[in-house]
């Protein structure tokens, strides 16, 4: 009989040590992967949108978006319309268009738990159409005697003009509360081609803003936008990651 309580009770021991081991495994298992959210981004340039209501001389809509194609990569783009009056010095003129850009955005931030902000870095190429008016101007002829300068009259509207350059842009997206996003970036602008009028120039182009030596340009947005969740995926672990662990 003591043998037989003896091997009882190592039974006992092994059966219960299994059953602890089998315990832990569970619960190592139950733990469920961590998925991230993928969809689209959409929304609209607050500066913008403000600035038509206390800015008499100005106009313009800007709506953005952006798709998550990978946890670090994004498809964006832009769509606006802007009419701006410039008031310099010597002349005034309107400027009247449409324009739209599209690129990509990489977000450097890494977040944690169920953060989803960014801190990014992209680029941009920026096709604008429009026209200018020149609504009036004084000449500036430093020579005199040498004739008179070309006479462009008030009110000429030079049409079907057209603008493209390149963005290089840094920004962030903070989330506010579930699904709503607010984001600044900032824009340096280099344009690559033009089509100008007859003697005057693209002083402002919509979508550019103020050209400065002549193909330079910075731009900033405010934007507020709305995230639609399509689907999850679940993150994997990097294999460098799993290569540490193992050492």
């Amino acid at each position: 009989m003591k043998h037989i309580s003896k091997y009882t009770f190592s039974l006992l021991i092994v059966l219960l040590s299994f059953l602890g081991q089998a315990q832990v495994t569970t619960k190592k298992d139950s733990i469920p992967p961590k998925k991230e959210r993928y969809g689209v981004r959409f929304g609209v340039d607050l500066f913008k949108l403000s600035r038509s209501f206390y800015e008499k001389d100005y106009t313009g809509l800007e709506v953005v978006g952006d798709y998550r194609l990978t946890r670090k990569h994004y498809l964006a783009a832009e769509i606006g319309n802007e009419n701006k009056t410039v008031d310099d010095d010597r002349l005034n003129f309107t400027t009247q268009g449409t324009y739209v850009k599209i690129g990509f955005d990489y977000n450097t931030y890494e977040n944690w738990l169920d953060m989803e902000n960014m801190i990014y870095v992209g680029l941009r190429y920026g096709v604008s159409s429009f026209s200018q008016t020149l609504n009036s101007y004084e000449i500036y002829n430093p020579n005199p005697y040498f004739g008179e300068a070309p006479v462009i009259e008030p009110g000429t509207k030079f049409s079907g003009l057209s603008a493209q350059w390149l963005e290089v842009v840094i920004g962030i997206k903070a989330k506010l509360f579930n699904n709503v996003y607010a984001g600044f970036s900032f824009r340096m602008n280099r344009l690559f081609s033009q089509k100008r009028p007859d003697n005057f120039d693209n002083l402002y182009i919509p979508g550019f803003n103020r050209t400065y030596n002549g193909n330079f340009g910075v731009g900033f947005n405010y934007t507020i936008s709305y995230f639609l969740p399509l689907y999850k995926a679940t993150v994997k672990a990097k294999e460098k990651e799993v290569k540490k662990k193992k050492k």
